[in-house]
């Protein structure tokens, strides 16, 4: 084996800052896979998550891991060869040293060996017959993955996770900053004040259409604030569910200042990854909010001299 390939360990230690079942939850996104083969990967020591790696691809690795909430390291991996160790004593016609090797059972045949790239009874190639077994859905390598040091980590590591979340403004899941808040609830206001504006010109064609129009368009804007506000919550590490405080008297007018002042979590949390970063539209967007007083204080001055 070339001294330039290394291997990813996992000894079961977390990043600080990230609860176990959070990591857990991550590592399934990740690893795609269900949640029993992710607890298999905690409590059993050190576990190879993957092996025969570039520098580079190891790096990359244990950066999508660490992002996940665990931590990982990369170690180079074994040079082949034949490993010496010093006898007990005894008297003998000659001090011979013994050699002892690393030994392994072949995952197709059972046959044991020292390791050693290929079966010397069945002459498979032991590591592409693991990931065809992976591939097909079958598992006699996992079961002996104590037994021999080539098993493969009980879910494979595929491409690694997406370093940012997806953005999706219809829904209660991910994450949002708070320039993006801004820009969402602006974008928002803008389409409810137009659907608002057809309702009255509706209204004057008939009143009870206009009533209709009014309420499902409220309804609407209501749900759509709820679902980016909870994104906004989800932002800071805090449930959606705080979402009611809102209704509280005092509490309700605190909180709104909090959800825009306060900066979210920087890495992954409970809720997933960060958001991407802000673009120009979400910048300029959210700028369109100093003109609200600006506005207001010049349609006082204004109105006035017209009545």
């Amino acid at each position: 084996m070339s001294t330039d390939q290394f291997r990813i360990v996992f000894d079961g230690e977390l990043v600080p800052g990230v609860s176990l079942d959070t990591a857990k939850s991550n590592l399934t996104r990740l690893f795609k896979s269900d949640a029993d083969k992710v607890e298999r990967l905690f409590g059993r020591g050190s576990v190879h998550i993957k092996r025969n790696l570039s520098a580079p691809e190891a790096d990359r690795y244990v950066q999508a891991l660490q992002r996940a909430g665990i931590q990982a390291r990369k170690e180079p991996e074994a040079a082949k060869g034949l490993t010496l160790t010093i006898a007990d004593y005894a008297p003998a016609p000659s001090s011979e040293v013994p050699i002892a090797s690393e030994q392994m059972a072949c995952p197709k045949c059972g046959h044991t060996q020292p390791a050693a790239i290929e079966c010397q009874s069945c002459g498979i190639v032991i590591q592409k017959y693991l990931a065809r077994q992976t591939q097909l859905g079958e598992t006699p390598a996992q079961r002996n993955s104590a037994a021999h040091p080539y098993a493969p980590p009980r879910a494979e590591v595929g491409t690694p996770t997406a370093e940012y979340g997806e953005l999706k403004v219809f829904t209660t899941q991910g994450r949002i900053g708070r320039l993006r808040y801004l820009a969402w609830t602006m974008a928002l206001t803008a389409a409810a004040l137009s659907l608002m504006l057809v309702a009255g010109m509706m209204s004057a064609a008939s009143v009870v259409l206009g009533v209709i129009l009014t309420g499902v368009f409220g309804i609407g804007f209501l749900l759509v604030s709820i679902q980016i506000g909870v994104q906004r919550l989800h932002d800071l590490g805090w449930s959606g569910w705080l979402m009611l405080l809102y209704l509280v008297p005092i509490i309700g007018t605190v909180l709104p200042l909090v959800v825009l002042l306060m900066p979210g979590n920087p890495g992954v949390n409970r809720f997933g990854p960060p958001q991407p970063p802000n673009s120009r539209a979400v910048k300029i967007l959210a700028a369109l909010w100093l003109l609200v007083p600006v506005i207001g204080v010049l349609a006082a001055i204004v109105l006035p001299t017209y009545q």
